[in-house]
């Protein structure tokens, strides 16, 4: 047997040389590209994760930044900083926030965090590093296409930081637009143009989803290497591929809603708008409704999360299993699980409008499937932690912060039980128990899932390490931080405290939290400016970082560690190699790890 594997491993090496000679050329091409074409238009996927990544980070500071604003705001509503006024201009005469401003704040707080951080940012990163080199393929189905894809992003992130200057300032109708706000441009300042280049960029942004998402299917479904059959796919790509089909079938039906507003705003339509009144004059729109373009919105909005979730929870199954050194548990449960989770994005969205008059009778529908979507999230939740169970976890900042994701799950996903419940969500519906919940469960496990990705990946992107100690700093901060300022607005949303206020002193009901606001915001600081933390990690590790000196660094099994540690365009100099095994062999046969790549033994069988 010895002597087999050594001679095929020979025939193997030679082969491959003789292929890198004849890809010479190819490379050499490659080493004269213009800064342009390597590093601006770029059609090498991993260049193209990195430009996602960085495009992403910075709206993440952007995207946070607005919410440190606010939430001053929020802390001392009767104090008045003067710093802000040079910041805003006019938006904060004489150091307070105007509340024209405030809404500003919050509406493009909310669209560049779901939008342009956590869709374009987290799977546009991964699903562009990952897929190639986890399945076994030179690049993606279409590089232009993909290189489209981010550019189309990119001008996306452009129309929407121009609403930032003009002078009626950017879209304040809330992150989801709702008309009639949205659809009359008198109704507030906030309406105006500000509203027309949110609905530009907005379509903009899904043209460079589906582009992508189009992508990443026809990549997965058609590039993998020899021997790399669908179970043999690392969890991650599986959810790659829900995220995409997901995207591919839910953001055309935005794109619909927004052109319908657009056509409201401009062409004289009555799509969302019916019998209305703007400072008492009668409008003559009649037959639409505002609810048409909720039922629009949301059939998007509720995929939406899981688009932003499911490449989360794919990073967190491989992280895990490579760092508790054990095989995944519950492999084809988990594929099942999150083809389950595709399947009922689909089937829930109404619960967002569960206060607009809905038929009880139909809202009972949502309610049940809402609840069962529950069912293949506790599925995932029980095999990550029977996963760590009794592994020899080694905790580096990745594991920690997809551990730090399986702990924020479970609690912000419990407290969707009860705002999945039609009767308890009359009372609860925007107040701040849902922005407690969704912030915990999609926007703090999303991020952790991405950072998860981030540590765990970096070596792949730069061939280097980012600084450990400034990584367990990053965590423990934003573990506790995130406890701290999302867990106490479960308690101000049961006291009927609305969300999108902009000050709550003048109610005698919400006195009570002036301390506990001030609590909240004041740890709203320190977290972000520990995220500032990491983006400084980021950057300088690029360039100072301590420098990779093996190819698999973490002893992992899957494909993308067998590339060199700078990875040319074509991931590999020889031939792609050939897969014989499922990419979750750990501890097994007495070996610490089996790569994927290994033949398999002769009394052993394909998993």
């Amino acid at each position: 047997m010895s002597n087999e594997a050594t001679l095929h491993s020979h025939h193997e090496v030679t082969h491959g040389a003789a292929a890198h000679d004849h890809g010479n050329g190819h490379d050499e091409h490659h080493h004269e590209d213009s800064f342009i074409s390597k590093y601006v238009f770029s059609m090498d996927h991993k260049m193209i994760a990195k430009q996602f990544l960085i495009t992403g980070i910075i709206w993440a500071i952007v995207g946070a930044g607005f919410s440190v604003l606010f939430r001053l705001q929020l802390a001392f509503p009767d104090s008045t900083f003067p710093f802000l006024e040079s910041i805003l201009g006019h938006w904060a005469k004489g150091g307070r926030i105007t509340p024209e401003a405030y809404y500003a704040l919050v509406t493009m707080h909310g669209t560049i965090l779901v939008f342009f951080v956590l869709t374009a940012g987290l799977s546009g990163t991964f699903s562009n590093l990952l897929i190639p080199l986890q399945v076994g393929a030179r690049d993606m189905a279409s590089p232009f296409m993909n290189m489209l894809s981010y550019w189309f992003f990119f001008m996306a992130s452009v129309v929407m930081t121009c609403s930032l200057f003009v002078q009626t300032g950017p879209a304040s109708g809330g992150w989801t637009s709702y008309p009639p706000l949205s659809a009359l441009g008198d109704a507030s300042i906030g309406s105006k143009i500000g509203m027309d280049l949110w609905l530009t960029s907005m379509a903009l942004f899904v043209v460079s989803q589906l582009l992508g998402g189009l992508n990443y299917i026809s990549t997965i479904l058609n590039m993998r290497t020899k021997g790399m059959s669908m179970t043999k796919l690392p969890l991650t790509i599986w959810a790659f591929f829900f995220t995409a089909v997901l995207g591919v079938l839910s953001f055309p039906v935005l794109l619909s809603g927004f052109i319908l507003l657009l056509f409201d705003r401009h062409a004289g339509t009555s799509f969302y708008l019916s019998e209305l009144f703007v400072a008492g004059k009668a409008l003559s729109n009649e037959g639409g409704s505002a609810i048409l373009y909720q039922h629009l919105f949301w059939f998007l909005g509720h995929p939406e999360v899981y688009i932003i979730i499911l490449p989360a929870m794919g990073m967190v199954s491989e992280v895990l299993a490579i760092n508790s050194r054990k095989p995944i548990f519950g492999y084809l449960a988990m594929i099942g699980s999150l083809f389950a989770i595709a399947i009922l994005a689909f089937l829930v969205w109404a619960h967002h409008m569960f206060v607009t008059g809905l038929n009880p009778f139909l809202g009972a529908f949502f309610v049940l499937l809402t609840l069962l979507i529950a069912v293949p999230s506790a599925i995932k939740v029980f095999n990550w932690l029977t996963t760590i169970w009794k592994g020899s976890i080694r905790f580096t900042p990745g594991a920690l912060f997809s551990i730090g994701f399986v702990s924020t799950f479970i609690s912000g996903g419990l407290t969707g039980i009860w705002l999945g419940n039609s009767s308890i969500d009359i009372h609860l519906h925007d107040t701040y128990f849902v922005i407690a919940h969704f912030h915990i469960v999609m926007g703090v496990s999303a991020f952790f899932g991405m950072f998860a990705g981030i540590y765990h990946w970096f070596p792949k992107l730069y061939g280097r390490y980012l600084n450990g100690t400034l990584g367990y700093i990053h965590f423990w901060i934003t573990l506790v931080g995130a406890y701290c300022i999302f867990w106490p607005m479960h308690y101000e949303g049961m006291a009927g405290m609305p969300r999108r206020y902009y000050d709550y002193s003048n109610w005698e009901s919400f006195k009570q939290f002036a301390e506990l606001n001030k609590f909240i915001s004041i740890v709203v600081f320190i977290v972000f400016a520990t995220q500032l933390l990491f983006v400084f990690n980021f950057f300088y590790s690029i360039f100072k970082g301590r420098k990779l000196t093996t190819t698999n660094p973490w002893d992992a099994t899957t494909l993308e560690w067998t590339t060199p540690i700078h990875p040319g365009h074509g991931n590999w100099p020889g031939e792609i190699p050939e897969v014989h095994r499922w990419a979750y062999d750990y501890s097994k046969d007495g070996k610490d790890f089996i790569p994927q790549t290994v033949p398999l033994g002769p009394d052993e069988t394909a998993h």
